[in-house]
């Protein structure tokens, strides 16, 4: 299937607000910031912020530069050899709020890993207290069974996006490969909520449905899921980023990103290219007075370079008319 074209109009202009820096590094020697930032999600007046080269989860505050905070979501320590790392690493590459949950009144944050190799099938499901902020016990979550149905499906597993909607998770997977596909999957959510609650790994049975989609291109590369946020009425904004690359597992050079908007059946209802030769991983969205507000983060797939947090604001345009598939 394929996407809306983008309108014929100037780039989005993304307005930085601060630099993803910790008060203190997550291991003894290692850099004070957030590098690889891969999922974002705004609960109260936190913005929480999974990396995927990391073994924690940090939180800031929506305003101002006031310290961060961060919980570890596994044990041990990463290699400090980059392609070391990038070996063993759990991949996490999307975030999102999941709600519905009896042990976390206030809802939780699921960190979905990316699955794109055996190592990477290990999520986490952290419980937030009242005000937004992280509270109570880290859990597990083996993705395992489930990204073997997708794999059968799709071929080639990325997932980079999630979003909890309509009382069901979105997953959005990454084709960047020559054998991938980007595709929009719905599972089912009062299932995922039963195994979350006893700590059973989630089944291929919940997945329900599966959508591939063609995001187009940017200067010639393709545009590829990276993640997503749900609106109070159903629809899904994403992000979408153009990586020269030929795998799931290989970085490749980056010629851009976009944003969008998916319907309530996960059907695109348009796209907008962002300025700059930015790597958008992560978005959450919020409607305000009508409009689209947009936190977004990116990674430049270098260690040494600190992860910055955009915003973004969009008037909410009326749906276009999707293209066939």
């Amino acid at each position: 299937m394929k996407a809306p074209r983008p309108r014929r109009a100037p780039p989005l202009q993304l307005t930085r607000s601060r630099m993803l820096t910790l008060p203190a590094p997550e291991v003894a020697g290692g850099a004070a910031y957030v590098s690889a930032a891969s999922g974002l999600v705004r609960v109260g007046d936190w913005l929480h912020v999974v990396a995927d080269d990391s073994l924690a989860l940090a939180s800031f505050p929506l305003q101002g530069e006031g310290p961060a905070l961060w919980v570890r979501l596994f044990p041990g320590e990463l290699p400090r050899d980059p392609a070391d790392r990038k070996a063993v690493k759990p991949d996490l590459e999307a975030l999102c709020l999941v709600e519905g949950l009896a042990s976390a009144p206030h809802g939780a944050l699921l960190a979905v890993p990316s699955g794109s190799t055996p190592t990477r099938m290990r999520g986490a499901l952290i419980p937030l207290q009242e005000d937004g902020r992280l509270g109570g016990a880290v859990r597990e979550v083996d993705f395992s069974g489930l990204y073997a149905r997708l794999a059968r499906e799709l071929g080639p597993i990325n997932v980079e996006g999630a979003a909890w909607t309509g009382g069901h998770l979105w997953l959005l997977n990454r084709g960047n490969s020559d054998e991938g596909a980007d595709a929009v999957i719905m599972i089912a959510g009062e299932g995922l909520l039963r195994a979350l609650e006893t700590g059973v790994p989630p089944g291929p049975e919940l997945v329900r449905d599966v959508k591939r989609w063609k995001l187009g291109r940017t200067r010639s590369v393709r545009l590829s899921f990276s993640d997503a946020s749900p609106l109070p009425d159903g629809r899904v904004v994403f992000t979408a980023a153009a990586e020269d690359t030929h795998g799931p597992y290989a970085d490749g050079a980056v010629v851009g990103s976009a944003v969008g908007l998916l319907a309530r059946d996960g059907t695109p209802l348009w796209l907008e290219h962002v300025a700059g030769k930015v790597k958008l991983e992560g978005v959450t969205a919020r409607v305000e007075q009508g409009r689209l507000h947009l936190w977004l983060v990116s990674d430049a797939d270098d260690s040494s370079v600190v992860a910055p947090l955009f915003e973004l604001t969009l008037d909410d345009p009326p749906p276009s008319s999707p293209l066939g598939r």
